[in-house]
Formats: structure tokens, sequence, C-alpha cells
């Protein structure tokens, strides 16, 4: 037996087509966000159902921000679970960049984007988190809630930045490559994890 995991990103979000920094900034799932956890949900139904091992979802998991708090609940309204928010999902703290554009930062904050740029594992913006702080907090969570669902099935939805680094560390991948890992709007990755050695089955999964 393993314990598997569906690691999911959340939809979209009103104003992702503009390139900013959002991070811990709550922003609502978009029209098209909304459509797009609908098929992940569809997506995770129907994979679940055609796996007699593992039946069913034992529990359901989100970022307490309100983007992945509407996709959970659309995928567990399949399996009739309500999402419990876990805060140490959250996606990195940008201190002073969120909201802020690429440009705005590279205007402003010309030194720390540089910087930022060159080591986003060790470096953070003022008031903010680096790759290594967001680990820190979100993957001993992981650890206990693996340990809590022991040979069941969990789903967890968290942020694009959040799930690299629960990749990287699952993979044993360093974290300076948490970038060569993408994670698309309502992705889906699957894991199973066999005592300690984890499998993933799928990675980055979107349904069109």
């Amino acid at each position: 037996m393993a314990t598997r995991v569906y690691l999911l990103r959340h939809g979209k979000t009103v104003g992702s087509d503009t390139l900013r920094y959002k991070g811990q900034t709550d922003v609502p799932l978009s029209d098209e966000g909304i459509a797009q956890a609908e098929k992940a949900a569809q997506f995770i139904s129907s994979h679940v159902s055609c796996n007699s091992a593992q039946p069913a979802i034992d529990a359901l998991y989100s970022s307490d921000l309100s983007r992945c708090v509407k996709t959970a609940e659309i995928v567990g309204a399949s399996f009739n679970l309500t999402p419990i928010t876990i805060p140490e999902f959250r996606e990195r703290h940008f201190g002073q960049w969120e909201g802020m554009s690429f440009d705005e930062i590279n205007e402003k904050y010309p030194e720390d984007f540089t910087n930022w740029a060159k080591n986003p594992l060790k470096f953070s913006p003022i008031g903010g988190e680096s790759t290594e702080d967001v680990s820190k907090r979100t993957m001993p969570t992981l650890k206990k809630l693996i340990k809590r669902h022991l040979d069941k099935t969990i789903a967890i939805v968290a942020h694009g930045g959040t799930n690299r680094v629960i990749l990287c560390n699952l993979l044993k991948i360093p974290l300076r490559h948490i970038f060569r890992l993408e994670q698309d709007f309502a992705c889906i990755n699957i894991i199973d994890i066999h005592e300690n050695y984890p499998v993933v089955l799928l990675l980055n999964h979107t349904q069109r």
C-alpha cells in the first residue's frame, strides 16, 4: 500500500493576465479559474473511481487563501468533503513586492531584484520569504498529514511556488531548481508515497 496525494494548484485568478507577484495577497478565482477547477474535479473523480486499490479521498486540505479554498470546495463537492484550511500551504510571501509587476520591482528595487534572480533559494524581499523559508514551513506539515493518513488518499490544493517546493523535496531535487518544474493553473500532480519513497505518477496535468 501507499499514501496517495493529489496535489493541485488553484485555478486562474482575477488579474492573472498581468504578471504580478500576488504571493499571499488574497485574490479570488476568475470565471475561467472556476471552470478550470471544475475540470480538475471531474478528472480526479474519474481517476479515483477507476482506481479500485484506493477508491476514495480520505481528506481534503487547502491553503487558507480564497483562490485555493474555492478550488478545493469545487473538488470536494464530488466527494462530500469540506476542505480543511492550512496556512502553512500558503504561497511564498513577497513582502514589499506583493502586488507589483516584474518591471515595477526591477525599477524600484533593482539591486534586490538582481539578488532574487541570482539566488531565490536564500534571498527574500524585505518582509518576505525565501525558497528555504517556504520549505521550512510547508514540509513538516505535509509529513504530518502523510503520517496521519497512512495508506489512504488525500488531496491538497496549494500554489505554484508551494507545490514546486513540495515536489522538489519529495524528489530530492535541489531547491535552487524549483523553476524547472512547471505548475500551471488548476494542474494536478499525483504522488504515491511508499513508506519514505515517493513516486510521482502524474506531473502538472491540466484538463483542456
